[in-house]
């Protein structure tokens, strides 16, 4: 008597399903199968360039620090507003707003501004110079003598009148400007 192997109830059930597969499968889902491995193929061997794989290293490093570290978390917060923030725009609010930055542009751009802030800078300057005199009296006899100087009163009548101008004009602006 001959001993014929004998195939194992598992293999046999294999052997069905393998069959089974091959009969339901249509050539277009065997063309796209084999599209798919030739691609993840092709990823496969890119990844073993040494640069390329470096860099999915570092990136993969980097990804487990901003995760334990819960920057993350932010970066994806911040992508979702961003995407958000994208969607509920509407094509005026875009081109106002960007009428809003060009308008502010042109007038702090200008000449005149950038010499005035340069002035500014320089007053501020001299005046720490000032204030950081030893020996200038404090107290209120010294504060009584500083403001009978002539300038002293003068340069508080200027900041009196500056900012009274200054409200009436942010009222004047917050009345007629519209809302964004």
């Amino acid at each position: 008597m001959t001993d014929i192997p004998r195939i194992s109830p598992m293999a046999s059930e294999f052997s069905r399903v393998g069959e089974a597969v091959t009969q339901a499968m249509s050539d277009s889902m065997v063309e796209r199968m084999t599209i798919t491995a030739a691609n993840a193929l092709e990823v496969v061997d890119r990844l073993n360039d040494p640069d390329i794989k470096e860099g999915v290293s570092t990136l993969l490093e980097a990804i487990g620090t901003m995760q334990r570290t819960g920057v993350l978390q932010t970066a994806i917060d911040t992508v979702h507003m961003i995407h958000a923030l994208r969607s509920t725009l509407s094509d005026s609010m875009v081109d106002r707003a960007f009428s809003f930055i060009e308008h502010m542009a042109n007038n702090l751009g200008t000449e005149d501004l950038a010499t005035i802030a340069h002035e500014a800078k320089g007053a501020m300057e001299d005046a720490l110079d000032q204030c950081a005199i030893p020996g200038s009296g404090g107290g209120l006899f010294g504060t009584m003598r500083m403001m009978a100087k002539p300038e002293t009163q003068e340069a508080l009548r200027f900041m009196l009148a500056f900012s009274c101008s200054l409200r009436k004009r942010v009222q004047v602006i917050a009345k007629t400007t519209p809302p964004l």
